[in-house]
């Protein structure tokens, strides 16, 4: 949600309309490297993006996060059962299937031995997607950002049994058809991420993926194209995917000079019968350009799969729109977006909605006094120079994709808060989820983004789910207030986020009953929107990263990261909960995880994916997670030398007792009514 990309030398991307005539047109703007990239394009970009191309990674990835000092060896452990860790010893099958509880290890491989200074390399798996065949609910396919073959690549795992057990596909990405692209006959590929899957309604699976070049100086070549695919799995249930994948879109960068930077695509099927596009295949994105800007793009297949259309704008001009940084308005005023998530109705309409920041400063909708309400089409009417707030937008396309309405307001929300200011200077120009104590372990990138679902029953109903720092139960009524954004960053500040009880992210909830043309959250703000979070100690807890998705029979079921159980809050340990509602107000939940898991620890701590996936046809979900309950396990210091044979060893790490690996779980549960 992702991207592997690219380094600070090959930063930029692709852009390319593919047509329907396999043929793509060029994009030759200069190149969009992140040192030249504007504030809050920096802001923007993904956390895989971020991670590949700011330079400042560069020497905070190759420092160990792992302490050789806290190496012991496995035969040593005083836990029996932890000499033998099943993430890392196969079973019977050759591979490493394990269980925590009811909870199932989805990536099915055994932990590869990192180098310290590539801990997560080679190993790691986050940022899920997973889907239920339409016609067949047991079967299922799940895609993450699978990093076993060294750098990050585009994971698939399937499952034809309800997710009991899973086997792993290795999604053909080494090279897509050069021409006319790259005008040679293959263009080879480095790596990929960002993935997403989906069904269709004859028994066809879809996988999107990001793949890149990093080009120079990180590699000797100076490629740095890449390319937007879709991977169609054709009625053998993920178990398998066609070659070469067919681009969505396209950038030629074979000399390194640049092109814009596509980041973020997401993936949509309407696998809605009698749907008058049924079957069609969305693809959107963000485009960083040269200028400043960033718009919401989005292409489709009617064909599944094997072409796809030109591009069309999506994040159209709006008077929602106001603040626009002084960068390009190429494409209107909306011009800096980002988190766009396609989704479809039953008949057939298109929504996108995403995470928009060109509103004015001041107090958001319905906050003029705090508790007020004031006009859905005004930004603010009192100037707050502490306020800082964003919005998100949604259009709708009734025609297959070819044109979208004018951005629709869903509703106000606040992001995560800057992750430095409160976490001792950790993970600098990046939002994070502090944990409560004087520590500083919970520092991984995250964002808040908006996830939007249409009811089966009735098309009109539109639930889209955001998560909001500022909401119901955390506002300056208990000691939360905004603090502007910092001058440094850009990122958002707040009083009380290292305070228990003050601060708190929570899942808000904006519905329409129209078709999205007018959504709650428009004229209700955060501080008084609907939450999916009323377990009475998720009012004083974090929750994040959720996904949302009507079941057939109209329930709405939300899974997320939560910190209400046991001293989570306190120590920055996680769990996953699942949320549930069939009247849309009243929401029970109940828990996934097992057993609480420890701060991330691989990629130096900084990094856990963007994005965790859900799925729910029936009354019984399948939450999909990224999980660091395993142990990370390396060569132990002074063996594999002559006189000593090469040992395997547990360690600590800087923010854990134990350093840990990334593997992704699911399970199954009820969704709850209320």
């Amino acid at each position: 949600m992702k991207n592997r990309a690219l380094r600070s030398a090959l930063v930029v991307a692709m852009i390319a309309l593919l047509g329907f005539q396999a043929s793509a047109s060029v994009n030759t703007a200069k190149a969009v490297a992140y040192t030249n990239m504007t504030p809050m394009q920096q802001r923007l970009l993904s956390g895989l993006a971020e991670l590949e191309l700011n330079p400042r990674n560069a020497s905070l990835l190759n420092r160990a996060n792992q302490s050789a000092a806290g190496a012991i060896k496995l035969n040593s452990l005083a836990d029996v059962s932890a000499r033998h860790p099943k993430n890392y010893y196969p079973s019977s099958n050759g591979a490493c299937p394990m269980q925590l509880g009811d909870n199932i290890k989805v990536n099915q491989n055994c932990l590869n031995l990192s180098d310290a200074d590539l801990q997560g390399r080679g190993q790691a798996n986050n940022e899920t997607s997973i889907a239920q065949d339409p016609n067949n609910p047991r079967h299922l396919v799940a895609s993450d950002n699978d990093y076993v073959r060294g750098d990050a690549n585009c994971g698939s795992i399937y499952s034809l049994d309800n997710g009991q057990t899973w086997t792993d596909v290795t999604a053909p990405t080494s090279f897509t058809r050069g021409q006319p692209t790259y005008g040679t006959a293959r263009e080879y590929w480095g790596g990929g991420g960002d993935t997403s899957v989906a069904w269709d309604t004859k028994g066809n699976v879809y996988l999107s993926c990001q793949l890149f070049n990093r080009g120079q100086p990180t590699t000797p070549n100076p490629d740095a194209s890449s390319s937007l695919v879709v991977f169609r799995s054709t009625q053998n249930n993920g178990a398998s995917w066609n070659f070469p994948a067919h681009p969505a879109v396209e950038a030629n960068d074979l000399t390194g000079t640049g092109a814009p930077f596509e980041d973020k695509q997401l993936l949509t099927v309407d696998n809605h019968v009698g749907s008058p596009f049924q079957d069609r295949v969305y693809v959107t994105w963000t485009e960083f350009a040269a200028t400043g800007s960033a718009y919401i793009w989005e292409v489709y297949s009617a064909d599944y799969g094997q072409t796809f259309s030109e591009r069309h704008l999506v994040s159209a001009d709006s008077p929602l729109c106001v603040n626009t940084f002084g960068v390009g308005t190429e494409q209107g005023n909306c011009n800096q977006n980002q988190y766009s998530q396609p989704f479809t109705g039953p008949d057939g309409a298109l929504y996108v909605t995403w995470s928009n920041f060109n509103n004015a400063t001041g107090k958001p909708i319905g906050d003029d006094d705090d508790n007020g309400g004031d006009d859905a089409n005004q930004n603010s009417t009192t100037v707050d120079p502490n306020d800082n707030h964003n919005q998100i937008l949604v259009a709708k396309s009734t025609d297959g994709g070819n044109t979208f309405s004018a951005p629709v307001k869903v509703a106000d929300y606040y992001d995560l808060p800057d992750c430095a200011e409160y976490q001792q200077g950790k993970d600098p120009g990046r939002s994070c989820v502090p944990e409560k104590a004087e520590t500083a372990n919970s520092f991984f990138r995250a964002v808040n983004y908006p996830v939007g679902s249409v009811n089966p029953k009735h098309p009109d109903q539109v639930a889209i789910t955001i998560g909001s720092y500022i909401n119901k139960y955390s506002n300056e009524a208990n000691g939360c207030a905004p603090a502007g954004f910092s001058a440094t960053t850009g990122l958002n500040l707040y009083t009380g986020v290292k305070t228990v009880g003050a601060c708190n992210n929570d899942i808000l909830l904006s519905v329409s009953q129209d078709g999205g043309q007018t959504f709650t959250g428009a004229t209700t703000g955060p501080r008084e929107l609907t939450t999916v979070n009323q377990e009475r100690r998720q009012r004083t807890t974090d929750q994040w990263w959720q996904w949302t998705v009507f079941t057939k029979d109209g329930r709405l079921a939300v899974a997320y990261y939560d910190r209400q159980y046991g001293d989570d809050e306190i120590t920055g340990f996680s769990d996953v909960s699942l949320s549930g509602s069939d009247d849309l107000a009243d929401f029970g939940a109940v828990r996934a995880t097992s057993s609480s898991m420890p701060p991330p620890t691989q990629f130096a701590g900084v990094f856990f994916g963007d994005y965790n996936g859900l799925s729910a046809i029936d009354n019984q979900a399948h939450p999909f997670w990224a999980d660091t309950r395993n142990p990370e396990l390396i060569l132990c210091p002074d063996t594999g030398t002559p006189t000593a044979p090469p040992a395997v060893c547990t360690t600590t790490a800087s923010n854990a007792s134990i350093a840990n690996d990334q593997d992704v779980f699911t399970t199954v549960l009820h969704v709850p009514g209320h």
